[in-house]
């Protein structure tokens, strides 16, 4: 996987941890950046793990789909990507009192259900040659980056970019599925 379409994949993937975070934002009152870094601390490091644990997972059952791995890894993306769109274009967020700080667990709860997609990920990306820790390192950051701005802007911008933000990840989502299919075909 060359160097752009890491990076679609990294920020693809970071998408929906960035709608968390903008309702995150959405609920506190007057974040602080240091919370706003602390959210995306949390959220980029449990979004670079999943997808190595994916790709190991992968890796278990890489001799048995040898001959499938551009199949899997386009139906895996599509299906995550449709998954995001379907979930931004239905998506209601809950109205709560204004608090100051969001609670660890919560925040490493909420990282881990916005990380499961980049799991998956990770056992599409065990059979094709890429460098994991580089991918994942690329997510992760990524993540960090996208998480942290969305924990800034989110009491502004949460009604209406926030589900739009995950929308716009499933479609990058989609196409990155589709480049590997084509890339396959067409040698």
């Amino acid at each position: 996987m060359n160097l752009s379409a890491t990076l679609l994949l990294a920020f693809g993937m970071s998408m929906d941890a960035f709608a968390a975070s903008i309702g995150k934002g959405a609920t506190l009152h007057k974040p602080k950046f240091s919370e706003a870094l602390r959210t995306g601390l949390i959220f980029g490091v449990i979004e670079a793990i999943t997808p190595l644990v994916g790709w190991l997972l992968g890796l278990l059952a890489t001799q048995f789909v040898l001959t499938w791995n551009h199949w899997i890894a386009f139906v895996l993306l599509v299906f995550l990507g449709g998954r995001m769109i379907i979930e931004g274009v239905r998506g209601c967020e809950e109205a709560s009192e204004k608090i100051r700080r969001h609670s660890f667990w919560l925040l490493v709860t909420t990282a881990f259900a916005t990380s499961l997609d980049a799991m998956a990920v990770g056992v599409g990306l065990a059979f094709l040659q890429v460098d994991i820790i580089k991918t994942a390192l690329a997510i992760g950051c990524a993540t960090l980056i996208m998480s942290t701005l969305g924990m800034m802007v989110g009491r502004f911008i949460g009604p209406l970019l926030g589900k739009r933000a995950e929308i716009l990840g499933g479609v990058v989502l989609i196409g990155i599925g589709c480049q590997i299919l084509w890339s396959h075909f067409a040698g």
